[in-house]
């Protein structure tokens, strides 16, 4: 029973261990081995935060250990048993994900998790998606480039696409349905916070238990998200930079739910460690990956005489400054369909007509395509509101 812990020696990198949250606040971050004083010893790279740089809004625990031991069934009073193997196979079907960020203290990263042998990747909907290079690691540190196949901002989820065929990955025709994932159920949660694993470095694993399935009413600031229907709360600190679009598994290592994005409880202003139930997904998620779900609008041929315009809806978007200038809207033309619809300055367009627009160049490309006569959808965010408006266009003066 002595020196159960010790720092991991020679895996230390100032580019890794200090990150800085949303709020600017830095923490240096460290990586311990815990050895577990039993006959089915393991160990377990956990993180934490140096006591020099804690917060009083420090938001996770100095650092979290469990001992990891699950029955059978995975139930808290069940025999206890080592899941070696569960921690294994989540380790090597969850991926890192980089891409936009590292600028304004915005992290460049987060967790994906392995859908397919050829490479469809589930991973959380949100700015580190926004950019045409987007690089997914493996376990066994292979890198590949990812394709953003589909997305769906109502959900927040996404699927990327990468080249390989022999990748392990999660079957989600395995999880089971919510109302058999009961509370009390021991989990473990892979994911790359706060970006400690690099290469071939495994995600991180946290274990706790499911604490409650409920509808989803959080709020980021003041605004509800998008997404509103079931969870799984988990009793465990997995709401930290980085770990979005993680794995929870049970004790077997099926594939249960995946780490929601960062909240706060709209009753107790807590932050909320939650997962999305895969039974509740699991339709959308196969049309994203089979490309049917809102993407970005590919090349075509069929376009209208007379299109969709900024200008006959009344929109005015932000000058189109970079090579993916994000399409906020600057003015709304007095009397237009767009100020009729209620569209605001500083509204972050999201989809024309279903279709993802991450640029002002795409909203306007996008538009292109839909034809005058008909009615267009523009959806768009608030804050962290998903809003829809259907506009009609008007004649435009010369």
């Amino acid at each position: 029973m002595t020196n159960y812990l010790a720092m991991q020696d020679g895996n230390t990198d100032d580019g890794n261990t200090e990150t800085r949250r949303h709020r600017g606040i830095q923490r240096a971050l460290c990586s311990i081995k815990c050895v577990l004083p039993c006959r089915h010893a393991f160990r377990v790279v956990l993180v934490f935060a140096c006591a020099s740089c804690l917060s009083p809004c420090l938001r996770v625990s100095v650092f979290q250990m469990s001992l990891i031991q699950f029955g059978s069934h995975a139930r808290a009073d069940d025999a206890a048993a080592p899941a070696i193997p569960a921690i294994e196979s989540a380790q090597q079907r969850v991926v890192k994900i980089y891409g936009a960020g590292g600028a304004s203290g915005l992290e460049s990263y987060q967790t994906g998790v392995l859908i397919s042998a050829d490479g469809n990747v589930l991973t959380a909907w949100s700015y580190v998606l926004d950019t045409d290079s987007v690089a997914v690691v493996l376990d066994d540190g292979r890198r590949f480039d990812g394709k953003l196949v589909g997305a769906d901002p109502r959900l927040e989820l996404a699927v990327l696409k990468i080249d390989t065929s022999d990748a392990p990955f999660f079957d989600l025709a395995r999880s089971p349905p919510l109302a058999e994932v009961e509370v009390g159920t021991r989990v473990l949660a892979a994911s790359n916070l706060y970006n400690v694993a690099t290469g071939d470095e495994s995600a991180s694993v946290q274990h706790g238990w499911i604490a409650a399935k409920t509808k989803l009413a959080a709020r980021r600031g003041t605004y509800r998200t998008p997404y509103t229907g079931d969870v799984l709360v988990i009793d465990a600190v997995t709401n930290n930079p980085g770990a979005a679009g993680g794995a929870l598994v049970d004790a077997d290592g099926v594939l249960l739910g995946v780490l929601g994005k960062e909240l706060r409880s709209r009753d107790t202003n807590t932050w909320l460690n939650y997962a999305l139930p895969v039974s509740e997904i699991r339709d959308a998620v196969a049309d994203l990956a089979a490309g049917k779900g809102p993407r970005r609008r590919e090349e075509q041929t069929n376009r209208p005489q007379q299109p969709h315009s900024l200008a006959s809806l009344g929109l005015v978007l932000v000058p189109d400054a970079l090579p993916r200038t994000p399409p906020y809207v600057d003015r709304v033309r007095e009397k237009s369909p767009a100020a009729a619809a209620g569209i605001r300055p500083d509204d972050l367009v999201i989809m024309i007509d279903g279709q993802l627009a991450p640029s002002c160049r795409a909203v306007v490309e996008g538009l292109q395509f839909i034809d005058r006569a008909d009615a267009v959808t523009i959806t768009f965010m608030r804050g962290e509101a998903l809003i829809e408006a259907r506009l009609s266009a008007t004649e435009v003066s010369p």
